[in-house]
């Protein structure tokens, strides 16, 4: 399925200075069909219906052991010391995440073409795609902080200039999501609603919002009235699962008070025909490294 993403107009408007009413939906959840590959149509039934699907055993035990031993390299890395990619955690001082991370690992890179992923977003997508973002994720035993409710596509569309919310992202678990160790909170169906946000966003908000957002995020009324609608559900399972989330779904995650670390890798990937515009409510796009604006396709 393909279809023309007019970007002169804001289908989606936010960052206001009033609290603005709950937008629907405007465009498609899949864009492809079940011919076009790996998911059956139930499952992207599902999908289209939950805004969510996991995958277990996504990738092998000895994959799983592979990149673990690759964030480990990364996140000790003496000359990425001071690196604009990579956030810190706000107390500890730890690394939280480390973005373009396909630039720093070849490891990770082969693995954003790999056709288990990349056939996968292009079904989900319904085009050729491109990353948007990449980066992979820490969450040490007891000082991993979360992160609040959102919806991505309000960040990305407001401060990157992301058209429509045709992009989904794979978080591939290298660590076992419990219940109790911070693992994703998602709300089943709230992708079809989304939030304006109130503030304006400051110049250069990237460098505080990464590691503690506070523009961008839904008034707790929002978050309340979807709750009640749509309930939550969590991400949870061994290492190697695998979650691909639309995405607009509002989801969050709590900090981890417990020893057992939770670590992921990111991926974005945005149909090439949703390249990203000038930002629709900051004054200049985030820097490359959060939003790529490299837009040749994956191969």
């Amino acid at each position: 399925m393909t279809a023309m993403i007019d970007t002169t107009t804001d289908l989606y408007p936010s960052r206001l200075a009033e609290p603005g009413e709950v937008i629907e939906r405007q465009h498609p959840t899949v864009w492809g069909t079940a011919d076009d590959g790996p998911f059956d149509a139930a499952a992207l039934e599902a999908h289209s219906e939950r805004g969510f699907s996991i995958l277990q055993d996504f990738i092998t035990p000895g994959e799983v052991t592979q990149y673990s031993a690759e964030l480990e390299r990364l996140a000790a890395d003496t000359s990425l010391q001071g690196d604009h990619r990579v956030v810190r955690e706000k107390s500890s001082g730890e690394v939280r995440s480390i973005f373009e991370v396909t630039q720093l690992s070849e490891q990770i890179d082969a693995l954003s073409r790999d056709p288990r992923l990349l056939d996968r977003a292009r079904q989900l997508l319904g085009s050729d795609v491109y990353l948007h973002q990449t980066r992979v994720n820490y969450m040490p035993g007891y000082k991993g902080t979360g992160f609040y409710w959102h919806s991505d596509f309000e960040t990305w569309h407001a401060e990157d200039g992301m058209p429509a919310p045709r992009a989904v992202s794979c978080s591939i678990a290298l660590t076992p999501n419990y219940p109790y160790n911070g693992g994703l909170m998602v709300m089943p169906g709230s992708h079809r609603s989304y939030v304006p946000c109130v503030g304006e966003t400051p110049e250069n908000y990237h460098e505080d919002s990464l590691k503690e957002q506070k523009i961008g995020v839904p008034r707790e009324e929002a978050i309340t009235e979807l709750a009640w609608k749509h309930g939550v559900d969590q991400f949870t399972g061994p290492a190697g699962s695998a979650l691909w989330f639309d995405c607009n779904i509002m989801h969050g995650s709590g900090n981890n008070i417990t020893p057992f670390p939770r670590s992921n890798i990111f991926l974005v990937f945005n149909s090439v025909e949703n390249a990203l515009t000038e930002p629709y409510a900051a004054p200049a796009p985030r820097p490359t490294h959060i939003g790529n604006r490299d837009f040749t396709p994956l191969r």
